[in-house]
């Protein structure tokens, strides 16, 4: 897998809301880190991970099958998983690609884990929009400097966000991703968005704050 446990990955596993039964979709799953995090948390839904590069998908699935929880991995872009997929899902999370026109990497997998080539915001939104329930929920983590145009981009798909963690890495630090949470409008009319701060560094390196250690405490062998 081009692309292997990051704090991304943990954040949006930890911060996107749970569901006590149902349908789960992580879209561009990876490793499956996401998917695995969300079994643990709601053990009965039946989690789904849609994953382009083959390479990933195959480690995605030896990491889901060796857990015994309810998941299945599909090694398709998400674009055409979603043209043909008729179920509909209860939460729908991704840490999607999000570099854009910037340097890229020697190895294409890592390019299509990292960059918006294969993957492009709208082409996420418009497939989340389609496979959501009426009442489901859909979670990504972006950075900050793309939460505005992230959540326009939605709006247009009548997706509208509830809520944004920003995630702040370091005390004193400006906000460097987002974990937003969008919900399908029925009446176009926005809702009030709840916005609220995550700090995941003290003033030493490696020194996490309480609430970031509480909150992934169930999955974190050692802070």
């Amino acid at each position: 897998c081009a692309m292997k446990v990051g704090t991304d990955g943990v954040l949006l596993g930890v911060l996107a809301p749970t569901i006590d039964s149902g349908r789960i979709l992580d879209i561009g799953t990876g490793t499956g880190l996401v998917g695995i995090m969300l079994s643990q948390r709601c053990p009965q839904a039946m989690v789904t991970g849609v994953e382009l590069d083959a390479n990933a998908a195959k480690q995605a699935e030896e990491n889901a099958t060796s857990t015994g929880w309810k998941i299945k991995i599909i090694n398709k872009s998400i674009q055409d998983f979603s043209s043909q997929c008729e179920e509909k899902f209860d939460l729908i999370v991704s840490n999607p690609p999000y570099f854009i026109n910037s340097l890229k990497a020697p190895e294409k997998n890592r390019n299509t884990a990292r960059h918006t080539d294969e993957l492009s915001f709208e082409e996420l939104i418009e497939s989340a929009e389609k496979l959501l329930s009426e009442e489901g929920k859909f979670s990504v983590i972006i950075p900050y400097s793309e939460e505005e145009n992230f959540i326009g981009i939605a709006n247009k798909r009548n997706l509208i966000a509830e809520s944004s963690v920003r995630i702040i890495p370091k005390v004193g630090k400006e906000p460097k991703r987002s974990v937003i949470t969008f919900c399908k409008c029925k009446n176009k009319i926005n809702c009030n968005i709840n916005v609220t701060e995550l700090v995941i560094e003290k003033e030493e390196r490696h020194c996490y704050s309480d609430e970031f250690k509480k909150l992934t405490a169930d999955f974190y062998l050692k802070h």
